[in-house]
């Protein structure tokens, strides 16, 4: 059995992995958030949704690019970051201490049975919290606290990208893009953070981002905190400042799923 914080920081593990994929498209400064979900968003053809008991077993979701969509043991508060493609501190609302513990098992499958990536997934999925646990939202600016990646003193050691188009991953130890730009690696940046981070590195075009840094929370690691990588590797600087933040304000969400 789980122990409640070990269940979340699994969960972050799992999202650190998923953000591999989906980072381009996550930004908890620039990202733009629907005020609502479109009447006609693409749906899943099938779906089961069931609420299962804590301590069942680890969180899972399904791999970017199958046929189905799958999710084992997965919290409220993960599915809508998964459908939105934003971090937890974008999440508010009133009365929702129950989203972090309540955990839920999908089974979906795409309209014509093709492949879907975790981007092309997350309408569908909007679409099933807004059926299925009636979603209702709309979104404000705040200011959070964050980071700003500026140029550190001596100039930065970024070396420009070869490659034509973006891809990036992140990983427990480290962010690793052929070609990336720096708006893209703020937000790469902020997963490992947990904290949004705004570019003010005025730097344009696509660069080769080869990033390694101690796991949060390693007290054994060789390599060095995230911020002294940051700042040695790539010859930028991480600054603590409050950054606009677009915030997914909750107005109704349902505890248990209408039936299947």
């Amino acid at each position: 059995m789980m122990t409640g914080w070990s269940a979340a920081n699994h969960q972050k593990q799992l999202l650190l992995a998923i953000g591999g994929v989906t980072f381009a498209l996550w930004s908890g400064v620039a990202g733009s958030i629907s005020a609502q979900v479109p009447v006609t968003a693409p749906s899943f053809e099938v779906a089961s949704v069931r609420s299962v008991p804590a301590g069942q077993g680890y969180t899972s979701i399904s791999p970017s690019g199958n046929r189905r969509f799958s999710a084992k043991n997965a919290s409220m508060k993960l599915l809508i970051e998964l459908a939105f493609g934003i971090n937890d501190d974008q999440i508010a609302g009133k009365k929702l201490e129950w989203i972090d513990s309540e955990l839920y098992d999908i089974e979906a499958a795409p309209e014509g049975d093709v492949p879907l990536s975790y981007e092309e997934l997350r309408l569908p999925l909007q679409h099933l919290l807004a059926q299925r646990f009636h979603l209702t939202f709309h979104r404000e600016w705040k200011n959070l606290p964050g980071y700003v990646l500026v140029i550190a003193k001596g100039g930065s050691k970024l070396a420009a990208s070869k490659e034509s188009s973006a891809s990036g991953y992140i990983f427990q130890n480290g962010i690793r893009s052929p070609s990336i730009s720096m708006k893209s690696l703020a937000a790469m940046l902020a997963h490992p953070l947990g904290r949004p981070v705004l570019d003010k590195t005025e730097l344009t075009g696509n660069y080769d981002i080869r990033l390694s840094f101690a796991p949060d929370g390693s007290t054994d690691s060789p390599l060095p905190s995230i911020f002294t990588a940051v700042q040695e590797q790539l010859g930028l600087k991480l600054e603590p400042q409050k950054v606009p933040v677009e915030m997914l304000v909750i107005d109704h969400l349902e505890k248990t799923p209408s039936a299947n």
